[in-house]
């Protein structure tokens, strides 16, 4: 009896020693900035998944564009209808790596990979900064987003008034993935 008790108690304690290396986020932050001479355009999405493999350095996101909050409910209605027509393209994904894997609590590390927004599947490479929490990782940054290499259609009218180039900044705050 003592030899089947002893090594059932002893599993459990095993298995402490375990750490799951994968980090999950479910309301992350990306917002965006569009300096234009008639009104600036700025919007924020919390409900952004994420999850990291931290010993392989695996990173994906993925969002929904309509989670996007703008202040004024007509850009959020032009944003969604004309310009990433969200009913055709609802989701933004990333899937890439973090090239320079590490044990330094603070640090800047270059994330590349495939964004695939609107139809369009192109390579990104991103710095960004990663930080240990008291919950477990912050990994947060900015980086620019071309207009035009995302085949977004901006009327030859409005052109002048929207920025080639989009400012975009992330927050994702990670925790222990429980399966």
């Amino acid at each position: 009896m003592s030899r089947v008790l002893i090594p059932l108690i002893c599993l459990p304690l095993l298995t402490l020693g375990q750490v799951n290396d994968k980090i999950i986020t479910r309301q992350g932050q990306v917002s965006f900035f569009s300096y234009t001479s008639v009104e600036n355009i700025e919007a924020t999405n919390n409900q952004v998944f994420s999850i990291m493999d931290q010993k392989s350095g695996e990173i994906a996101v993925q969002m929904l564009l309509r989670a996007f909050v703008f202040k004024k409910a007509l850009m959020q209605e032009h944003f969604n209808e004309s310009y990433v027509e969200s009913d055709l393209y609802p989701k933004l994904v990333f899937s890439g790596n973090m090239l320079d894997v590490g044990d330094e609590p603070t640090i800047v590390r270059t994330v590349k990979g495939i964004m695939d927004f609107h139809g369009v599947q192109k390579e990104i490479e991103i710095k960004t900064k990663v930080e240990s929490s008291s919950k477990g990782v912050i990994l947060h940054g900015e980086f620019e987003v071309g207009v035009a290499d995302f085949n977004i259609n901006i009327p030859p009218l409005l052109r002048p008034n929207i920025a080639k180039a989009i400012q975009v900044m992330f927050r994702f705050e990670y925790e222990p993935y429980e399966e």
